[in-house]
């Protein structure tokens, strides 16, 4: 009895997060499944910016390229770099990050041979525009600091929505049943089955992508706790150490130090400091396909902290994970296009849950206008 009461109470739970939830869900699903390979369209329009790129014999100094593009933006005094992503292949460009009024994040494409600027006028592409406002309406639904609070809830509540999804499948008592769709079988009977496989066959994956956007959203709240639970320490805030009349050391002598940190690395990006304060970043790609990255002093050149998977807390690798868990990164290129079919799932489980709502409405309503016994059951 306690067990039927019980099953009852997470069907109806069930039932109504999902109808809830549902219209929201699908606006995250169908943006996140357009977000898993934004990295290879992105790549993809970079290249239609900065054109063909001739391998030559010596690629030019971080300086050069640096003072290259401030030359260029000198009309902008306002302007400041802040990233800059050296060439991991021969025919790649140089990719340099301006801050300008106008914008935060101005791609400048660099000639790494002859210091050419590629793109005049640097300013987001239009598919760069795009991405951005489907990044904004999968992670705040266009709410900014509100709307990212909201989609943490809600990321929550479908995780919550996810779990009793998966306790209430029939699969639990007969494998075959749980698996099971009748295409020719009467409208409510296939939504159903559709229902319950496709809920099942995503459900896992549902709940990893909610519930780690839930963290990411209230990581104030979450990563402490992580830390807490696995005895780990959050990260110190890493600072320079401004010298008085001394000017930041160039971003040569940073990057050398850098790899010293890290031999056999190929550095993939410099984060520049824009306050006094702020910590040079080097961020490397390591020989075992890892990633590590080393913080130094900007203007003594000392390293303040070397970081690899094999060096991080158990809390740092538990929140590096859900990356991998949010962007279905674990098992490569197999598990993103996966990913891709799981975002769409919130589309199908919502309309297959309405319809199954929708004739047990129908039910309600015929009984109560024939006035059957039953009614008192409802």
């Amino acid at each position: 009895m306690f067990a039927k009461k019980l099953r009852k109470l997470i069907f109806t739970l069930h039932r109504y997060l999902g109808l809830a939830l549902g219209l929201i869900a699908i606006v995250i699903g169908l943006t996140g499944s357009l977000l898993i390979f934004h990295t290879e369209i992105q790549q993809y329009d970079e290249h239609l910016q900065s054109g063909i790129i001739l391998p030559q014999r010596e690629k030019l100094p971080v300086e050069t390229v640096l003072n290259t593009v401030k030359k260029a933006y000198a009309d902008q005094p306002d302007a400041t770099v802040r990233r800059y992503y050296p060439p991991l292949k021969p025919d790649q460009p140089i990719k340099v990050i301006l801050k300008t009024k106008e914008n935060d994040w101005n791609p400048v494409f660099v000639n790494p041979y002859t210091g050419a600027i590629l793109n005049p006028n640097a300013k987001p592409s239009s598919i760069q525009k795009i991405f951005d406002i489907i990044y904004s309406l999968h992670y705040s639904l266009l709410g900014g600091d509100i709307g990212t609070k909201f989609v943490g809830v809600v990321g929550l509540l479908f995780t919550i929505l996810s779990l009793t999804g998966i306790i209430l499948w029939p699969g639990w008592r007969k494998l075959m049943v749980g698996f099971r769709i009748k295409w020719n079988a009467h409208p409510k009977r296939m939504n159903f089955d559709v229902h319950k496989v496709a809920g099942v066959m995503t459900g896992v994956f549902l709940i990893f992508t909610f519930f780690t956007g839930f963290c990411w959203n209230f990581g104030e709240l979450v990563n402490p706790l992580i830390y807490a639970a696995t005895f780990s320490k959050a990260q110190p805030d890493l600072t320079s150490v401004p010298i008085s009349g001394q000017s930041p050391l160039k971003v040569s002598e940073q990057l050398k130090i850098a790899q010293t940190a890290l031999p056999n690395a190929l550095p993939r990006l410099i984060a520049l400091p824009v306050e006094p304060k702020e910590a040079t970043w080097v961020g490397f790609n390591l020989p075992q396909g890892d990633e590590g990255d080393v913080h130094l002093d900007q203007y003594s050149g000392k390293v303040l902290q070397v970081s690899t998977a094999a060096t991080k807390s158990l809390g740092d690798r538990i929140l590096d994970s859900f990356n991998d868990l949010h962007y279905g990164t674990f098992w490569g290129l197999p598990t993103r296009i996966l990913y891709v079919f799981v975002g769409l799932a919130p589309l199908i489980l919502f309309t297959t849950g309405f319809v199954m709502w929708w004739y047990r409405k129908r039910k309600d309503i015929r009984l109560v206008e024939v006035g059957e016994e039953t009614v008192a059951e409802r």
